[in-house]
């Protein structure tokens, strides 16, 4: 997560959570437990990523000069602020089956009748559940538009399909892939033969860094259980971390974090922190009815031998 600053530590939200949209002020009770990272502002939780009691697992991504926001909200939907989808999404929903039966009735706003003014809040996400689907959630159309995503990327470009379409240029995609019929579950979408492909760019631009991430990983050895898979993960996301360079940028890549749909396990790392915390979501801890927000120090310490 790429921000000026560090605004968000791993909470935990309950069951039958009271929270009100800065859209028009309606209030709404959650479903479904959810652990993930955010922040409480207000009457509301704002989720960055995380993952639901059922596996469900959800992240927001900036969306530059991608989304098309509702200007009049439509009777009878429900219509949030952009930036509320993520929660929301957590909070009801058990599977990605569920979200796209019934994303036609979310609207995201704009905020011209909002009463909390939020500019031209551009964001698309991501979900994924246990059976292995993950897709794109893209604000480009009313309904939402939902992308089948069997490669596993997603960085802030629009036009996700661009985006594929550039990665021709570096990999070379499986037929099932080019016709859509890939598997659920199908770790690789490309053959390997890379003879005559380009290299992957280096800047970290979305761009760039969307080509690094399905190029190594395609690339990269396959785990055998959650400890590889999540070192994996934390591998392939050294290749796009954003170190801190305020004279040359506003934001950097503040946490990283990883989610486990199995297991419901959580992983988080603070920029400047050079452990990872993991946190499950139990079923003891489902039980819980108060919110909790995790403290987890954001600083630089050492294991010492003398």
């Amino acid at each position: 997560m790429d921000w000026p600053r560090l605004g968000a530590k791993p909470f935990f939200a309950p069951r039958h959570y009271h929270w009100r949209s800065v859209f028009d002020n309606q209030e709404y009770v959650t479903k479904y437990a959810l652990l993930g990272s955010g922040g409480k502002h207000g009457q509301r939780i704002d989720a960055s990523d995380g993952v639901n009691e059922f596996g469900l697992a959800v992240q927001k991504l900036t969306f530059t000069n991608g989304s098309q926001l509702v200007e009049e909200p439509t009777p009878g939907k429900m219509h949030l602020a952009p930036f509320e989808l993520s929660f929301h999404l957590l909070a009801n929903y058990r599977s990605v089956q569920e979200i796209i039966d019934d994303i036609e009735n979310i609207e995201l706003m704009a905020d011209t009748h909002s009463l909390l003014k939020y500019g031209h809040s551009e964001l698309h996400f991501a979900a994924c559940d246990p059976t292995g689907r993950i897709v794109v959630v893209e604000p480009v159309t009313q309904p939402i538009e939902i992308i089948e995503n069997p490669l596993g990327v997603l960085t802030n470009s629009n036009h996700f399909d661009r985006q594929i379409n550039r990665l021709e240029k570096y990999l070379e995609f499986t037929p099932a892939f080019e016709n859509g019929t890939v598997p659920l579950n199908t770790p690789r979408v490309t053959t390997g033969n890379v003879s005559g492909k380009s290299i992957p760019p280096g800047s970290y631009s979305p761009g760039s860094r969307f080509i690094r991430a399905a190029y190594l990983k395609e690339r990269i050895d396959l785990p055998d259980d959650e400890t590889a898979a999540f070192d994996n993960c934390w591998h392939l996301l050294d290749s796009v971390n954003v170190p801190k360079s305020s004279a040359h940028q506003p934001t950097y890549s503040v946490y990283r974090a990883a989610v486990a749909c199995e297991s419901r396990n959580y992983y988080y790392q603070p920029y400047h922190a050079k452990s990872v915390v993991k946190i499950q979501l139990t079923d003891d801890m489902i039980q819980r009815t108060e919110p909790i927000f995790f403290d987890v120090a954001n600083e630089v310490t050492f294991q010492e031998f003398n």
